[in-house]
């Protein structure tokens, strides 16, 4: 049962934590006026015209990686619907962990500058795209699981 529609959700929910590497969830110009980009794998600023990371965040971008796998993992334990109702469950956990990690990153980087709109990125909103999939695919792996058990109840 691969071609449900809740596989087409999870892939999306992989999509879309993977592009947390493209994207970035904060930007902000310091005091001197240069401009920095917040990512999951650290802080990259303008220097001297290039961009160059200046402060790398490895357990963020494991931590990405691994959160990024598990939605497709799920795809695979399409006999078992009640697990992957559980996993979704729990990595709709883990992705609000994995954003407050974010947000606390983000705070230690830029200090008490205050922050407008503007100086979010893209990658601010695509975790809760992800807990959107996420919500999809469980409503998805629900409704399979009531066709079965209808169709089980006419044999």
């Amino acid at each position: 049962m691969l071609q449900r529609i809740q596989t087409v959700w999870l892939f999306l929910t992989t999509t879309v934590i993977f592009a947390l590497f493209l994207f970035p969830y904060l930007q902000i110009l310091n005091a001197n006026g240069a401009a920095k980009a917040i990512k999951v794998t650290g802080v990259y600023e303008n220097i001297g015209g290039q961009v160059v990371q200046t402060t790398g965040f490895l357990g963020l971008t494991i931590a990405t990686v691994l959160l990024g796998l598990l939605p497709f993992v799920v795809i695979f334990f399409y006999k078992d619907r009640k697990k992957q109702v559980a996993l979704c469950y729990l990595i709709i956990v883990l992705i609000l962990g994995f954003s407050f990690w974010l947000a606390q990153t983000a705070r230690g980087v830029i200090g008490d500058l205050q922050l407008e709109l503007q100086n979010y990125g893209i990658g601010v909103v695509l975790p809760c795209l992800a807990v959107l999939f996420l919500i999809l695919a469980i409503r998805g792996i629900r409704r399979d699981e009531k066709l079965i058990k209808s169709a089980d109840r006419l044999r």
